[in-house]
């Protein structure tokens, strides 16, 4: 193989060994079933995030699959979910406060922990869960370390 060849992959191959890595952590569509379908049921239950997601949430039916999409994509780069979750979050920056989101991540990682089926794989999905947080954080309140620009 020249170092050509080994140094650039196509997207498939990429998929593959990304699906391949997750497999070996018992990572699969069911899974994330699994996943999705106990966190939000726990999310309803929260007292402090629950009333937020049911007053924005019209329809868990239709919600529920698009997180199943979302999170098959993120960990398994299934490429099934076709939203654009910045700006469904950046409208509810009236309601949403930073502290939200580290009470979702920690729920979130309890979930993992909960249900995970392997150790392996806690990391890997709070890991992808923080990056998501952290972009959607900024995306609706801005980076606090950065002075404001005057207009």
């Amino acid at each position: 193989m020249t170092q050509t060849q080994s140094k650039y992959r196509t997207t498939s191959e990429r998929r593959a060994e990304i699906q391949t890595r997750a497999a070996e952590m018992g990572i699969d569509d069911e899974y994330i079933s699994c996943l999705v379908e106990t966190f939000y049921n726990r999310v309803k239950e929260d007292k402090i995030l629950g009333p937020i997601f049911a007053k924005n949430i019209s329809n868990w039916d239709v919600h529920l699959p698009k997180m199943k999409d979302f999170w098959s994509s993120v960990a398994l780069h299934s490429s099934r979910y076709s939203g654009q979750p910045v700006p469904a979050h950046v409208k509810l920056a009236s309601e949403v406060e930073p502290r939200h989101f580290t009470l979702w991540l920690a729920l979130f990682k309890q979930t993992l922990k909960d249900t995970a089926p392997s150790e392996a794989a806690i990391p890997y999905f709070m890991e992808r869960a923080e990056r998501i947080a952290q972009s959607l954080q900024l995306s609706m309140f801005g980076d606090p370390a950065l002075p404001e620009l005057q207009s």
